[in-house]
């Protein structure tokens, strides 16, 4: 069953970088979206970054400037390269995956734990 796979999530001090990664197991298609989103308990899940199958990159506010996301050739693999961590940033981060084409599928992996404390 095809499935999106996260790694890279841990404890990390204020300052310092982390790198999310995430797999798609499922066929290839030529018009998509993966990224991440994260949540905090009481929270809603909010956008950190995704990007389309052209390579064009979306920021939500609190990764601009300090976040970036990029994937591998093929194209089955997105990273999520967080630099200068806050403890706002400790949260859930979940990769997403959305198609559209012939219909809209959306995809959710299992989340991974990403805690910014000193």
């Amino acid at each position: 069953q095809a499935q999106l796979v996260e790694s890279g999530g841990g404890l990390v001090q204020p300052g310092e970088s982390l790198r999310l990664s995430c797999t798609w197991s499922g066929p290839s298609q030529h018009f998509y979206t993966m990224g991440w989103y994260r949540q905090v308990p009481g929270n809603q899940r909010e956008l950190v970054a995704d990007i389309f199958s052209d390579g064009t990159g979306n920021y939500g506010d609190s990764a601009k400037g300090r976040f970036t996301i990029s994937r591998e050739n093929g194209k089955s693999t997105v990273h999520l390269q967080m630099n200068n961590l806050t403890p706002e940033d400790t949260a859930v981060y979940f990769c997403n995956r959305v198609t559209t084409i012939p219909v809209r599928r959306e995809f959710w992996g299992q989340g991974t734990q990403v805690t910014v404390s000193s």
